[in-house]
């Protein structure tokens, strides 16, 4: 595995190209994704932090038809309650003078979702429950410090994904569905669902740049307002 060929359009260098034009792809080719490809994506992927290093990610790959089928029945309930409470479905039924692009997005994400089952390869991503620290569980507020265990490992996997040329999704809508999932899967009591990304080559042209906030927007020097640039 050591020195094979990268068959993407990224050095394994380029890192921050690999940042800038690593978006969310919703259009798949056919193509079936080789599982050393996918292997050695999992295998940079693994080097991501994690709280004492006790790497409690775990990956389930699926590329089976009938098991990509009912993940795909089990993600769309999920996918349609979070449709009608963003005002999606809204879109859909009346995009009337709305702002192109925007329909355009929506349409691609609903696409994505009632034909999660043609994407080539699926990767549930778990976590262990005991490997996690989780230092605001006692705070007024939703916990989220949990994450910071495994979400790591998820944004390493999609920057490898995107080195080996594969388009990629993450979502979290399989979560509300997590014990039927756990149940196809046969994932064990002690493992949690935390992501699911869809996988394929990219049907679209990839980007060059993504659009993002610029950094003065968001940080600060100091105390909060005070602009860092």
């Amino acid at each position: 595995m050591r020195g094979a060929a990268i068959t993407g359009s990224v050095s394994p260098m380029d890192l921050f190209e690999a940042m800038r034009c690593a978006p969310t792809s919703r259009r798949f080719k056919p193509d079936p994704v080789p599982r050393d490809v996918i292997v050695r994506a999992l295998d940079n992927a693994r080097f991501a932090p994690s709280g004492g290093n006790r790497q409690g990610w775990r990956v389930v790959v699926v590329q089976d038809d009938a098991r990509r089928v009912a993940l795909r029945d089990l993600y769309l309930p999920s996918w349609r309650e979070y449709m009608e409470r963003t005002g999606g479905a809204r879109i859909l039924a009346d995009p009337g003078e709305l702002d192109p692009a925007r329909v355009l997005g929506v349409q691609r994400a609903n696409e994505y979702a009632e034909r999660l089952d043609e994407v080539p390869v699926h990767l549930v991503v778990g976590v262990c429950l005991s490997d996690l620290a989780v230092t605001d569980a006692e705070l007024p507020r939703q916990s989220i410090v949990g994450g910071a265990s495994v979400y790591p490992f998820v944004q390493n996997l999609l920057l490898a994904l995107r080195a080996e040329g594969l388009g990629a999704a993450l979502t979290t809508l399989l979560v509300p569905a997590e014990a039927q999932v756990k149940r196809l899967l046969e994932i064990p009591d002690e493992i949690a669902l935390a992501a699911h990304i869809g996988v394929g080559y990219r049907a679209d042209p990839w980007p060059t740049r993504l659009s993002r906030r610029p950094v003065s927007e968001f940080a600060f020097v100091e105390r909060w307002g005070e602009p860092l640039v």
